[in-house]
């Protein structure tokens, strides 16, 4: 029993596998969707929501019956100057408020469902994106320099075994194979591609709920911040009386029957509605935060969109992260870093670097693009040594090594044509050895 409240009662461990912007909608907006319902749901079932002026000789229950059938069956607002309605007639019902908590928990629900889609999926990918990060971020805090370097190697491990496993091969065509190359989950924008729809669907739920709510409360709520600034300006006469009539307001009128003797008597009664006070000013809140979040959301779709589409701009961050930690120096050139960039890391291995600088400091951040750079030099140069052994020597020994892609190494690279083990001839072995 203790295990099953300890789980229940212990927080959901807070992902890393997305930035700022993500978290505003998928983790801060949903906690104050939350709150609000807890706040309302409190106000309605445990204090007393609707206040009904009754006529003197109602007794207590007849009080609380009027209460309550006003309650569940909607008021509807009638301004003072205008002529109670007659039975058949139109009215404007306000109908949304017994609702209101549930309609804050779809809206939360709503915000939660691309960050759940992202997760669900970029698992699916090969690589939990969310346990690198992690590691990272526990990179970051380690001081040791044992530690932080074991630490680092076997970060790069998982990274390098992710990108190779998502090289193309030499037989796969456009689409590698299987289809998988464009459209698969190999394909090297995977992660990349998950995350931008992830990113639309923010932005489309921020935008669309300001439609959505305006349905639901009946009025222009993709209007409610300027009309609300309108209304309630000092210089107005009529201030308050657009928001309390139609939105929000804090005195309505309700319609009941009673049976009494064998006869139907019609009440009509004037209903006070303190809640609504309450879920004006949480809604204006609210209307600013949901522009804010589409404003927000919209920049940083663009700015991933630069992003994953300019590839230079991939190779400006990957080499600033190698130049601030000494990974590279003036004699490499630009083709190598190009080639590190764009066929080994491609789109997904900037976008998990990218994630991690966000998380993490560029120390950290340069030690891993460092570590993966050591690696993708040292793997070309065991490929050259492979193919040289494999051609048994002979004057093919003398050709320069190429990488298995077909790529020549650098001028400055370590790699040298290995010559041929011919026996020293016998005048070498005659040759007196200087003694100094």
């Amino acid at each position: 029993m203790d295990k099953i409240v300890g789980t229940v009662a212990k927080p959901p461990k807070a992902r890393r596998d997305d930035d700022l912007t993500d978290r505003l909608s998928s983790r801060y907006t949903v906690m104050i969707l939350i709150v609000f319902a807890i706040a309302i749901s409190l106000t309605q079932w445990v204090g007393k929501p609707i206040y009904c002026w009754v006529p003197k000789h109602f007794t207590g229950s007849w009080t609380k019956y009027a209460n309550s059938f006003c309650w569940v069956n909607n008021t509807y607002y009638l301004p003072f100057h205008e002529y109670i309605p007659r039975e058949n007639e139109d009215r404007h019902r306000i109908t949304y408020y017994q609702w209101i908590p549930w309609i804050l928990l779809s809206q939360a629900f709503f915000f939660w469902i691309p960050s759940a889609l992202w997760h669900g999926f970029n698992s699916k990918a090969g690589i939990d994106s969310d346990d690198i990060l992690q590691a990272a971020c526990t990179l970051q805090s380690t001081k040791l320099a044992d530690k932080r370097e074991a630490r680092i190697q076997l970060l790069g491990t998982q990274i390098d075994r992710f990108l190779r496993n998502r090289l193309p091969t030499k037989d796969a065509g456009c689409c590698g194979k299987g289809g998988s190359g464009c459209g698969g989950r190999r394909m090297s924008c995977y992660l990349v591609v998950l995350y931008l729809l992830s990113k639309v669907a923010y932005l489309v739920n921020a935008i669309a709920q300001l439609f959505v709510l305006g349905s639901l409360l009946n009025t222009d709520y993709e209007n409610f911040g300027p009309d609300y600034y309108k209304i309630y300006h000092p210089n107005q006469t009529h201030s308050g009386e657009f928001i309390n009539s139609i939105v929000f307001p804090r005195v309505t009128m309700c319609d009941f029957r009673v049976r009494l003797l064998g006869n139907v008597q019609r009440y009509t009664v004037q209903c006070a509605l303190p809640l609504n006070l309450y879920l004006e000013k949480m809604y204006l809140f609210f209307w600013f935060w949901l522009i804010f979040l589409a404003a927000a959301t919209g920049v940083d779709l663009v700015i991933w969109f630069v992003r994953t589409l300019v590839p230079q701009d991939r190779r400006n961050f990957v080499r600033n992260h190698l130049n601030a930690g000494n990974f590279i120096d003036r004699l490499d050139d630009g083709t190598r870093l190009s080639q590190f960039v764009d066929q080994y890391l491609r789109q997904d291995g900037a976008f998990i670097l990218r994630m991690i600088a966000h998380n993490t400091n560029t120390i950290t951040t340069a030690d891993i693009t460092g570590c993966l750079w050591d690696d993708w030099k040292e793997a070309g140069l065991n490929e050259v040594r492979i193919e040289r052994d494999a051609d048994g020597g002979g004057d093919d020994d003398e050709r320069d090594p190429v990488f298995s892609d077909g790529r020549h190494p650098e001028p400055d690279s370590d790699v040298t044509p290995s010559l041929p083990d011919t026996p020293p001839s016998e005048s070498d072995e005659k040759k007196p050895i200087p003694v100094s």
